[in-house]
Order: C-alpha cells, then sequence, then structure tokens
C-alpha cells in the first residue's frame, strides 16, 4: 500500500507543525509519509521538543524548513494541513496538484509569554489538542 503523504506547515516551523508532522509519523508512519514546512524558516522551539519528550514522542532529527523549498522541488501532498491562526493560513503556498488542505487553527507556542515553565504549561494544551486532531485524522483515513 502506498503511503499517503502529509505535509503540516505554520508560520515558522518551530512548534505546531512540527508537532504534528512529530505526532502523525509515531502515531502512523506505517500509513502515512509526513513532513512539515513554515511559511519562513524559524528554529525548532526547544520547550516544544521538551513537550513532546514528555508524551514520549522523539523529535531527534527535526529541524525548520521552508515550505517554498518543497514547492519549488514540485514536491506533491495528498493532505496540506495549516495549523497556524486564519489570516496567516492564507499565506501558505500553493503546492502543486491535487491535495485536500486542512485548517486545524492552534494558537502559537513562540507568542507564549513568561518563565520556561510557564511556558511549557502553555505548549501541552496546544500538543494536546493537536494530537486529538491527529488522532481524528488517522481514524477518518
Amino acid at each position: 500500500m502506498e503511503k499517503k503523504r502529509v505535509m503540516f506547515i505554520c508560520i515558522h516551523n518551530s512548534g505546531r507543525s512540527q508537532m504534528g508532522e512529530a505526532l502523525l509519523r509515531h502515531l502512523a508512519g506505517d500509513r502515512f509519509e509526513v513532513q512539515s514546512a513554515g511559511i519562513e524558516a524559524g528554529t525548532l522551539n526547544p520547550l516544544v521538543v521538551k513537550a513532546m519528550g514528555e508524551i514520549g514522542v522523539s523529535m531527534e532529527g527535526h529541524y525548520a524548513k521552508k515550505a517554498m523549498d518543497f514547492v519549488s522541488r514540485g514536491e506533491h501532498f495528498d493532505y496540506v494541513i495549516t495549523v497556524c491562526d486564519e489570516s496567516n493560513a492564507e499565506r501558505c503556498p500553493m503546492f502543486p496538484g491535487k491535495h485536500v488542505r486542512l485548517h486545524w487553527g492552534l494558537p502559537d507556542p513562540s507568542a507564549l509569554a513568561g518563565t520556561d515553565e510557564e511556558k511549557l504549561a502553555g505548549i501541552r494544551p496546544i500538543r494536546d489538542a493537536i494530537e486529538a486532531r491527529v488522532r481524528e485524522f488517522i481514524a477518518s483515513e
């Protein structure tokens, strides 16, 4: 069986899209080939990595990538899932070929203020919301 290709996109590929990629790969990597990218490339948020580690999901080897690099290479995806707010979702590049575009509006972990512990506490519900959406997505496929 050929794996369906999924692309998660957010602003900087530093948090939400990375969590989506890691969770889908962790939960159903046998069924999906998954990537993530940003409208712009940022830096992977170390608190996101820590939050994912808390639930046993490794982000080893993850790094921020630009969506336009995938577009320029002509890569095709079956699903393109934006995980940023609505206004920024409109800035996402158009990928070639036919695909289903989904939007999961989620808060930006990089916008959280406070100490690292306070930010981590704010990231956990975002992580859990992404996991719930990923599980729903897997069940629908």
